[in-house]
């Protein structure tokens, strides 16, 4: 068990977010712990969250229409301010620490010349996480990426293309640098 899992402290306030969320997402597991200042939005109901998970203060999980989804594996971490928005599909896996300041994001905004990009089309492609997976401060995961069980991906990289099993990628764009051992 991991220091901040063995430390960890349930108030009363962390179990009145416990059973405000409870009622607002699809699947809600146990011993959930929520910070203040983090938000589920839009969409709840298409949030499924499995047993303790650690979701730190200002994170934001978003479905941002009615048929996207967000799916958190058990025993996963979401670390301070971290965004989570979802037009199509974001699946994480078990046992995943996401650190501070991560953006993952599964569509894009079209750019096409000659029409205003805000009245353009969002390109939209599922992202998928795999268990175990570290990804470390100041990650930005963009639409359309697998990252494989196991996988590292160092702080500040852009995740532009997907990532296999145990492989560790840094960079903006992120680019293979070693595989865990």
């Amino acid at each position: 068990m991991s220091q901040l899992r063995r430390n960890i402290k349930f108030r009363l306030q962390h179990y009145c977010r416990q059973l405000y969320y409870q009622k607002k997402t699809n699947k809600f597991g146990d011993r959930i712990f929520i910070e203040k200042n983090v938000s589920i939005m839009r969409y709840t109901k298409n949030v499924s969250l499995g047993s303790d998970i650690i979701l730190k203060e200002g994170c934001k999980i978003c479905c941002c229409n009615e048929s996207a989804i967000i799916s958190i594996g058990e025993r996963t971490t979401i670390g301070y301010n971290t965004i989570i928005f979802s037009s199509e599909s974001i699946i994480i896996g078990k046992d995943c620490l996401i650190a501070p300041n991560v953006y993952i994001v599964d569509s894009n905004h079209g750019i096409e010349k000659g029409t205003n990009i805000n009245k353009q089309k969002n390109n939209t492609a599922p992202i998928s996480i795999g268990d175990d997976v570290w990804i470390a401060s100041g990650v930005t995961i963009l639409s359309g990426i697998t990252i494989g069980t196991g996988a590292v991906v160092a702080a500040n990289s852009v995740v532009n293309k997907s990532i296999s099993e145990y492989e560790i990628f840094a960079g903006s764009p992120a680019k293979k640098i070693g595989e865990r051992k």
